[in-house]
This record gives structure tokens, sequence and C-alpha cells, in this order.
């Protein structure tokens, strides 16, 4: 027999198979709302009587939503790995066109970029513009010029939410565009396979 004085919080209700839209039309209102007195939060602490959600998990139409609710909770599911198929698919066939410079413009372009994302100091200590960077640094340099260069197709990665989804296609969209700056650019190679065994 339950205690007629416990009470669950909207948590717990969650732990049970409940969606928030489940509470809001099979329990309504909760049965006591108000601040935590244990911790300071902007979010009022909703509790519902626990003998009244057993009482309406017992329901057909309790029954129902649940039933409902992993359908459309399986239904997102094949939908968010359809897409993220689709759009692993859609990187693997993008060309990836690397912007051709010659070696002193690709120079001044990534000393000149790393300067405006705020490394104005030089890989020796001095003022970026000052000296010229060591050799190691001005690869690092135009390959990051080269990736932010190629920006243009993180939007490839739009719709996918989720941190699987997503995060897999953020690494094989940045493993192509290295190895599209590698091809393109061989002194580069070695950063670029760097970069990405970093990024794995």
């Amino acid at each position: 027999m339950t205690d007629r004085t416990t009470y669950v919080t909207l948590t717990g209700v969650r732990r049970r198979g409940w969606t928030d839209s489940m509470v809001r039309d099979l329990l309504g209102s909760p049965d006591v709302q108000g601040r935590d007195p244990r911790r300071w939060s902007l979010a009022p602490v909703r509790l519902y009587l626990l003998v009244r959600v057993e009482t309406v998990e017992r329901t057909a139409e309790f029954a129902a939503a649940s039933l409902l609710s992993k359908a459309r909770s399986v239904a997102a599911g094949v939908y968010a790995e359809r897409r993220r198929a689709a759009v692993l698919s859609a990187i693997r066939a993008e060309p990836i066109e690397v912007p051709l410079l010659p070696g002193p413009e690709l120079e001044r372009r990534a000393v000149r970029h790393r300067h405006l994302l705020g490394g104005a100091r030089g890989p020796g200590g001095g003022d970026a513009g000052d000296a010229p960077p060591e050799a190691e640094a001005l690869l690092r340099w135009q390959v990051s010029y080269l990736r932010h260069a190629l920006s243009r197709y993180e939007s490839l990665l739009d719709g996918l939410y989720g941190e699987t989804g997503r995060g897999d296609a953020g690494r094989l969209l940045r493993r192509r565009l290295y190895e599209a700056i590698a091809a393109a650019y061989p002194p580069l190679a070695r950063e670029c396979r760097r970069r990405i065994a970093v990024e794995r």
C-alpha cells in the first residue's frame, strides 16, 4: 500500500515512462508546486501524489498514450537515422574545391587570418607583423586559413541534431576537408594528417 503523502517529482514521473505531454494531458496540474527549500532554483518544483500517478498508470488512457509515445519515439529514431545516412552520403559525394593560391599569397593570407583571429603575437613572442613566423607555425596557419576558407561546407551538417549523428558527420567532413587541402597543397599534407589524427 502506498503512503498517501508520498510525492514524486516531474523527473521521477518521467523516469516511470511518462512524457511531458502525457503528464499535461493525464495528470494535469501538480498537487504541490513551489520552491525547493534545499537548493536555489528559478524553476518551481512540481510534485505529484504517487498514489494519483499509480492510479492513472492503470487506466486505458495511459496505456494508449504510452503506446503512442513509444511509436513516435521509434519513428523519430528512424527519421533521424535516415537523415544521418543521407547527410553522410552527401558529405562523401560532395566535391571539395580548395582555392589554389600561389605560395606567397597563401602565406600572406594565412598570417593575416592568424592576426585577425587574435594571434597577434608571433611564435617567437614578438608581434606577428614584425618578423616572419617559424616554418612549422606558418604551415599550421596556412592549414587553418584554408580550413576557414572551406567553412561553407559546414552547411552540409544542417538538420543534424544529437551528439552521435552530428559528431560522426562532422568528423567525416573535417577529414574530407583536410584530405582535399593535402591533395591541393602537398607541403601541408603532414599537418593535415596530424589534424585528422587529433580529431578522431
